[in-house]
């Protein structure tokens, strides 16, 4: 982890001396600190990060979003009558008035105010904090349904383009880098066998028969924050992969790795399936913060949307082990053989199951 330099901290318009600097969180990604600051008996607390440059290649694009998307669910919070301090993220801007600042390392810095009174938890509690998370997506999505999304940078080039997923998992098969695909032609043969849904979404997207959306992408029970009185979610958090998108994505997202029975690396796949009981109560929760604003199209595609979420996912970590292991984080001898191997029996589990998950969603449209 980064060290915090004292001109990093001094360069933010933190209110007070910093009285503690400490590593803060469980994140894979950014180094995360939670900064106290005290000012006439009054202690203030902050988030500071260090964005990582590795994965996200234009911070300041990346940074532009930020203060886009913030800004207008700030407006749109207090419209409600809602907390904007609480119910969204608050960047705190550098002295010099940017929102990040720049270290003598070149190591890109940003700043937010710290949710008092809440937490999150990297794993399900029980299955109100599964709809509490819906809800929160939810709403995220019904807040941000007018904002421009075309406006806002890529952060990731393709991220959920399944079509160039889908060239690029064929790609690795047939260069086959590490001598590895003979050994796994059942799963390829799985990813070929549904080259058709690859397209659904996209081709439905560029058919313009369903919205290019604002899309958090990251959408897992750990992006939200819960209040700790109420154990209602109160804000979205992590909005680094925030960028234009399909709705039915991150629906799906969700699904794939919260209503699964199975960790994401079980190697016993009879443990693996879809709860319809979660996939219902997230459906449930979903729809009602997004509090009609989905179209009818993006409605008749939720189910698809789990089900293309979760190829993709598959299809990704097979792509990484036919490449040697290179961008996921693997602890042991096909780790990202084990982890696709999960998905594809979600996708199958999915398929016989769709007719269901269709019933589910026409109960609460």
């Amino acid at each position: 982890m980064a060290e915090v330099k004292t001109a990093t901290i001094e360069s933010f318009q933190f209110q007070g001396a910093c009285v503690e600097c400490i590593p803060y969180g469980s994140g894979h990604i950014n180094d995360t600190f939670r900064v106290t600051c005290e000012d006439n008996g009054t202690t203030r607390r902050y988030i500071l990060q260090r964005m990582n440059k590795n994965i996200f290649l234009n911070p300041e694009e990346l940074m532009e979003n930020v203060v886009g998307v913030t800004s207008w669910l700030n407006k749109k919070i207090q419209e409600n009558g809602g907390d904007p301090e609480r119910e969204t993220l608050n960047i705190v801007s550098t002295k010099d008035g940017k929102s990040f600042c720049v270290d003598e390392d070149g190591e890109y810095w940003r700043a937010y105010i710290f949710i008092e009174g809440a937490s999150t938890y990297d794993l399900v509690q029980n299955k109100e904090d599964f709809y509490q998370s819906a809800v929160a997506f939810g709403h995220f999505q019904g807040l941000l349904a007018d904002y421009p999304a075309e406006t806002l940078h890529e952060t990731i080039v393709n991220f959920h383009n399944t079509v160039d997923r889908f060239a690029k998992f064929k790609k690795a098969v047939e260069e086959d880098a590490c001598g590895r695909a003979k050994d796994v032609q059942e799963e390829i043969n799985f990813v070929l066998e549904r080259e058709k849904l690859a397209h659904i979404l996209c081709d439905m997207q560029s058919e313009k028969k369903i919205p290019l959306r604002v899309t958090h992408n990251d959408t897992k029970l750990n992006n939200i924050m819960i209040d700790d009185e109420t154990r209602k979610a109160i804000c979205v958090i992590d909005l680094d992969t925030v960028m234009p998108g399909l709705a039915v994505n991150d629906f799906g997202d969700s699904i794939r790795f919260g209503a699964s029975t199975g960790e994401e690396d079980e190697r016993d796949l009879s443990k693996v399936s879809c709860s319809m009981e979660l996939f219902d109560l997230y459906t449930k929760g979903f729809i009602e913060g997004c509090n009609g604003s989905l179209t009818k199209e993006e409605l008749d595609m939720l189910p698809i949307g789990a089900m293309t979420m979760t190829y993709e996912c598959g299809m990704r970590f097979l792509t990484d082990y036919l490449e040697g292991d290179h961008y996921f984080k693997v602890h042991r001898e096909g780790h990202n053989l084990d982890r696709c191997r999960t998905q594809f029996k979600l996708v199958k589990d999915m398929e016989e199951k769709l007719e269901q998950m269709n019933e589910i969603v026409n109960k609460y449209r």
